[in-house]
């Protein structure tokens, strides 16, 4: 404050109109075997086509599997929108590459790219002028038989070659295979995909020209601008990728060779540095840059790509790896983590006591293992060992289990697929609010589901919930739901946070009252802050109150807690104290039959 002798006037300025944001869901996160995209780092997913485009679809090929991972992530995304996602890979997993070249990352899809560079010199030029072709050219179905001078040798696969002149029109033909037929390089044969069908059976060369041009040259605005320059295609020549064989997944123009070049923006426009910021498939071997001066294009298949080791035998120190990127609550925000595939209690133990407790502000969505829950040994067995499976994890009310898996097809392969239900749980939690029930026929509808691998009858579903499994179960005319809601911590203690909306609730607010509460940091522990204090909070619990979510609560931040002891120590403490909200588990209704003359006030209220 500003300090006056003379009459003045001072100004000072309070801001008080800080308020706690309203409640935000964040992010779920998933880790495991993905076909494609960066490894062991988190990236943000919005939808399912952007999983598939970003990671690849699942596989099919039943020694290498990656469905149960895939589709537990694509459910979440059906409830909502926004997922981190991490790849995690197997030591055995490789690159793809070629001499110039290599994919973006490990896995056999690399091995379906292809990657075309057209110079300068190499975009377009001219094989045989008119006058220099003898003999005549014979056309049978897609296979062109030529008498030409040995220039034509300079032909390669997937080069187009047009051929023609002004009277009889010209033509362009994409050279699928090339053979020479002669061992004096003189004929050739060459089957061909024709732009527009060459209507002549048999012409005589004499009058035609032969201009061979870059595959690609049809979708360049132009050749490229200078000697330095090159165009660069990537291409799904094997169709793994896109589904199309042959179809463009880039194309740049005029890319330079020089390290050092600028576009006029000021950004860098060297093709290894373009394709390493840019590129969602190759980046350029820093020890193999192409050469300018080529006179012929480019074309390079991608080869070597391996998978490495599917979702049911990759180790648990990877999948645990890829996990540990969410442990830091600081980095990333984060609501909730989806097991996806279980082959043990392992990883859901690990994620719990080493992510989940550790953050204490998001709950883990467990799943038990497909041989438990689809394929016992022995199929009347499947509730015993589903329990089990969850007598193996530990107790704690940051995780939530469902009974089992789920039948849904796969759009991707035209096949039906069992997959863990956890994705959807999380998904189902994701959508209400933090405060509500994710369970039951108003809210705890599931998607996609054909059938159910386990549907517990009632007594079985008592089972399952004494021992902290949620069931989901299939009725007639209602669907598929979520028919539970507890934590993982255990019906013993009789503890609130024995369900997941009092969970969620608590780390909502505890998140939120957090965050504004490190504001005050560095002030002053007076009253004026502590009033300042309970002035924001009230409002944020009172507005969750006013929408069900809490029966009453109380804020407590004045001397009786800030004692002058706990004053001079340098702590501000601020004791909140919240009845959440139940929700309904059990209903009971008693019907009476009453006699006639008996008036309903006389036994209203009365023990039944």
């Amino acid at each position: 404050m500003a300090f006056s002798v003379s009459p003045s006037v001072i100004v000072r300025e309070v801001d008080a109109t800080a308020v706690i944001p309203a409640i935000a869901t964040p992010p779920a996160a998933i880790a495991g075997v993905f076909r494609w995209g960066p490894t062991n780092e988190r990236i943000l997913i919005t939808s399912e086509q952007e999983l598939a485009s970003r990671f690849g679809k699942p596989y099919s090929n039943t020694a290498w599997q990656n469905h149960e991972t895939f589709f537990s992530a694509a459910d979440f995304l059906s409830y909502s929108n926004a997922l981190f996602v991490v790849r995690v890979v197997s030591d055995s997993a490789d690159i793809a590459e070629s001499d110039n070249f290599e994919a973006k990352y490990p896995g056999v899809l690399g091995n379906s790219i292809k990657v075309s560079v057209a110079s300068a010199l190499s975009y377009q030029d001219t094989l045989a002028a008119v006058g220099d072709l003898t003999g005549s050219v014979t056309f049978n179905a897609n296979t062109i038989s030529i008498s030409a001078p040995s220039s034509i040798e300079a032909l390669q696969e997937n080069d187009i070659l047009r051929m023609g002149n002004d009277s009889v029109g010209y033509q362009e033909l994409i050279v699928s295979t090339f053979t020479d037929n002669s061992t004096s390089n003189t004929t050739f044969s060459y089957t061909v995909t024709t732009k527009n069908k060459y209507t002549l059976a048999e012409t005589s060369l004499e009058e035609i020209s032969v201009e061979r041009k870059w595959g690609y040259s049809n979708i360049a605005s132009s050749a490229p601008s200078s000697a330095n320059n090159i165009h660069l295609a990537v291409i799904d020549y094997a169709g793994e990728i896109s589904g199309t064989p042959g179809a463009l997944l880039e194309f740049y123009e005029n890319l330079s060779v020089n390290p050092a070049a600028k576009l006029s923006d000021g950004s860098n426009n060297y093709y290894i540095t373009v394709l390493e910021n840019n590129s969602s498939f190759v980046r350029g071997k820093t020890g193999s840059i192409v050469n300018p001066a080529i006179t012929s294009p480019l074309y390079q298949n991608l080869s070597g790509g391996a998978d490495g080791d599917g979702e049911a035998s990759i180790s648990f120190g990877k999948v645990a790896l890829g996990y540990d990127l969410f442990r830091d609550a600081n980095e990333v925000d984060i609501s909730a983590i989806i097991q996806g595939k279980a082959t043990s209690t392992n990883i859901a133990n690990y994620i719990v006591s080493n992510i989940a407790e550790s953050r204490k502000d998001c709950v883990v969505y467990i799943s038990p293992t497909y041989a438990a829950a689809v394929a016992p040994a022995n199929p009347e067995t499947k509730m015993t060992e589903i329990i089990e499976f969850r007598n193996g994890l530990q107790s704690s009310s940051y995780w939530v289990m469902d009974s089992g898996y789920k039948y849904r097809y796969d759009k991707y392969n035209d096949a039906y697929r069992w997959v863990p239900l956890n994705g959807d749980i999380a998904g189902l939690a994701a959508r209400v609010e933090p405060y509500e029930s994710p369970a039951g026929f108003k809210r705890g509808i599931i998607k996609n589901v054909v059938k159910l691998a386990f549907n517990p009858n009632k007594a079985q579903r008592d089972l399952l919930y004494g021992n902290d499994i949620n069931p989901v179960i299939s009725q007639v005319g209602q669907g598929v739901l979520l028919f539970g809601d507890k934590t993982g911590l255990g019906t013993a203690t009789g503890s609130a946070f024995s369900r997941i909306n009092v969970r969620r609730l608590f780390i909502t607010v505890e998140k939120a009252i957090a965050t504004v509460a490190a504001s005050f940091l560095f002030d002053f522990n007076d009253e004026f802050t502590q009033t300042q204090f309970k002035n924001l909070v009230e409002p944020f619990l009172r507005d969750i109150q006013g929408r069900r979510g809490i029966i009453d609560f109380r804020v407590v931040s004045d001397s009786t807690v800030n004692t002058p002891d706990i004053v001079d120590r340098n702590i501000f403490r601020g004791n909140i104290f919240i009845k959440p909200a139940r929700s309904i588990n059990v209903i009971e209704l008693t019907f009476v039959a009453t006699r006639t003359g008996v008036e309903f006030d006389e036994i209203v209220g009365q023990p039944l």
